[in-house]
């Protein structure tokens, strides 16, 4: 197994309340993207809904993966004035979240 070399993927498993419209999700997942180009230490963001076919997600509905060259730069993103922003936007409009930090693991076989 192989670590990647500071590479840090910050995911955030999400469930927006009930009363938070398509419209306003749209504008949220925007702003989510746009941090890229606000924060240097954010250095790619991808997202999606659950399409999985197990129904095992707990009513957890998106996933939004942003990808960072070093522990560090997680806790310099966190800490930065237009995540902080934004997160008092979001986070208000979520029934629920999960946030995992993780160094992904390469198995060669």
């Amino acid at each position: 197994m192989e670590e990647a070399k500071g590479v840090v993927k910050h995911v955030v498993v999400a469930k927006f309340k009930d009363d938070i419209s398509p419209q306003q999700i749209e504008k949220l997942i925007n702003g989510y993207a746009n941090l890229v180009s606000l924060v240097p230490f954010m250095k790619a963001f991808q997202w999606g809904k659950d399409v999985s076919a197990e129904n095992m997600h707990q009513g957890f509905t998106h996933v939004f993966e942003s990808t960072f060259e070093s522990t560090e730069g997680v806790a310099e993103y966190v800490a930065h004035p237009a995540h902080v922003e934004y997160a008092n936007l979001f986070l208000p409009c979520l029934d629920k979240v999960i946030i995992i930090d993780y160094k992904p693991t390469t198995l060669h076989v």
